[in-house]
């Protein structure tokens, strides 16, 4: 089968960046699936692994949202049959989706939407785990619950972001009143369309801006960007036992002791942390993908992707890693063969 991967850490720009190359067709056991790949999309995660130094043994395979469909399973495979049209972000620990096969555990695979274009549901798996493990998992809010969380405020920092477009409007469907941060007249209109009913200025002071706007601390705050910039505004804006989730890494130390006195919770959100230790809830990311796909199928939320490429190949790969490095992207882009 033909692949894309690297075997050097180079600049974008360099022609040897990503490269094609042939391996075997793996073979499923256990739980696997075996997917073809129709459609995949580039995340900020594929940034990170690339921006390594050094040369690699062999080639690195990435990409961590794939739609495609299921065209061999493992014995233990109980979830899902050959012909199957499923999607998922997969693993951190194996082979990416820049590929013409992917084996995936089928515990973190969902059905694909049947409503969708193939290039949107490529752009949505990764992006809606992350926003409904943190919104609904870290930060313990209930989405059933419109009418107590009617009267609750949520500070979404970086709302016009891949997980930031999924995000807002994931807390709008529960009932929130929704501050998404944006900085541009496009990003600003792009949260409202996901349901923001206020929108902050990123690149001034927060809390400035969100006491302008009538609120002098917060119920929850999802910080999707520089938490080193933005900890002293989080840390004076969430409300005495309020909740704080992140899930960028912070660069410097964070002065958590900041948040003793409002008895304030802190926690992270890595979406790959229940396929990377095998969870015993690993199967979670089934059920939320199922979950996705349906809330997407009766049009409660919409896709995210906003730029598509075609074919899937190095060319196109290179052009949409590309703008993912300008972090001006708003929402997704992906790469599709259909």
């Amino acid at each position: 089968m033909k692949a894309i991967g690297f075997t050097e850490h180079l600049p974008i720009s360099d022609r040897n960046s990503f490269q094609e190359f042939t391996e075997d067709v793996p073979s499923p056991e256990g739980h696997d699936l075996l997917v073809k790949i129709i459609s995949t999309s580039v995340n900020p995660v594929d940034i990170g692994v690339r921006s390594g130094h050094g040369k690699l043994e062999q080639p690195k395979v990435i990409g961590w949202d794939t739609y495609g469909t299921v065209t061999q399973v493992g014995k233990h495979v109980s979830l899902f049959n050959v012909g199957d049209k499923v999607f998922y972000a997969g693993s951190f620990i194996r082979p990416g989706s820049d590929s013409q096969y992917q084996l995936v555990d089928e515990r973190i695979v969902g059905h694909a939407p049947t409503t969708l274009k193939a290039a949107d549901i490529g752009g949505m798996a990764l992006t809606s785990l992350t926003a409904w493990e943190a919104l609904f998992e870290r930060l313990e809010i209930d989405p059933a619950d419109k009418e107590q969380n009617a009267n609750k405020t949520i500070l979404i920092i970086n709302g016009s972001g891949g997980v930031g477009s999924i995000a807002t409007q994931l807390a709008h469907m529960a009932g929130f009143k929704v501050i998404a941060t944006a900085s541009r007249p496009e990003t600003i209109k792009w949260v409202k369309q996901n349901g923001a009913d206020y929108t902050a200025n990123h690149r001034k002071n927060l809390v400035t801006e969100v006491r302008a706007l009538g609120f002098h601390y917060l119920d929850y705050i999802l910080n999707l960007n520089d938490i080193d910039g933005h900890w002293n505004e989080i840390a004076e804006l969430i409300r005495p036992q309020g909740k704080v989730a992140a899930i960028t890494e912070n660069h410097r130390k964070i002065d958590l002791q900041r948040l003793t006195k409002k008895s304030a919770s802190f926690n992270w959100e890595w979406m790959y942390t229940k396929s990377y230790y095998h969870t015993d809830d690993m199967i979670t990311q089934h059920e939320i993908l199922d979950k996705v796909a349906e809330l997407l199928d009766k049009h409660v939320i919409h896709p995210t992707v906003t730029k598509t490429f075609k074919p899937i190949n190095v060319a196109n790969l290179k052009k949409a890693t590309e703008l993912v490095e300008t972090n001006h992207m708003i929402g997704k882009v992906t790469i599709s063969n259909e």
